[in-house]
């Protein structure tokens, strides 16, 4: 797949306001829960740590930049960012916000659109099932193929790129187009 790395303040939507960028990646692959961690605690498994940093490579050969990465407090996401960060070239600063620690897509929404004011482009880093859902949930439109894979999961370390007409307040189920979708199989 080709992703168009066009950066989102480039496009207009047919009212004038700007085309901006929501990156949404899952937590690469962690250790199974029955490990002797609380739930927020556990770490990267061995193929969590080889794939995390695939994905930053990923965005970086992709141009998909972000201006501000919001990511979910836990230790498995906290350490997928931190892999992924060395591949790229100017990395954005990142917040850690305890309300994305397994969320629903509405608190997802909510976090986005409080952080994302001026922004072109934000990078979310979370948990499945609210970020499948949320990713599922706000793209109504791109191309079949990847709605299709999108309909049947959202891998660990993978990454949804979904385009929103008219900015961040009109992040809403349905608002976005879905403009590039990656895994590590890919």
């Amino acid at each position: 797949m080709s992703p168009d790395p066009g950066p989102p303040s480039a496009s207009s939507a047919p009212d004038g306001a700007a085309v901006c960028r929501l990156l949404l990646v899952r937590h690469a692959k962690a250790v199974p829960k029955h490990q002797p961690y609380d739930d927020i605690d556990r770490p990267l498994s061995k193929r969590g740590k080889a794939e995390a940093p695939l994905t930053g490579r990923w965005l970086a050969d992709s141009g998909f930049e972000p201006d501000l990465v919001l990511c979910s407090p836990a230790r498995r996401t906290r350490q997928t960012w931190q892999l992924a960060v060395p591949a790229l070239e100017d990395p954005p600063p990142a917040l850690y916000d305890e309300r994305l620690y397994n969320a629903a897509p509405s608190v997802l929404v909510s976090a986005v659109k409080e952080r994302a004011r001026g922004l072109g482009s934000l990078l979310l880093v979370g948990h499945n099932p609210g970020i499948r859902e949320l990713a599922a949930g706000l793209c109504r439109g791109g191309p079949p193929e990847l709605l299709d894979r999108l309909g049947k999961g959202f891998p660990t370390s993978g990454v949804v790129v979904v385009d929103v007409p008219g900015g961040w307040q009109r992040l809403s189920p349905g608002s976005g187009t879905l403009a590039a979708l990656w895994s590590p199989g890919d």
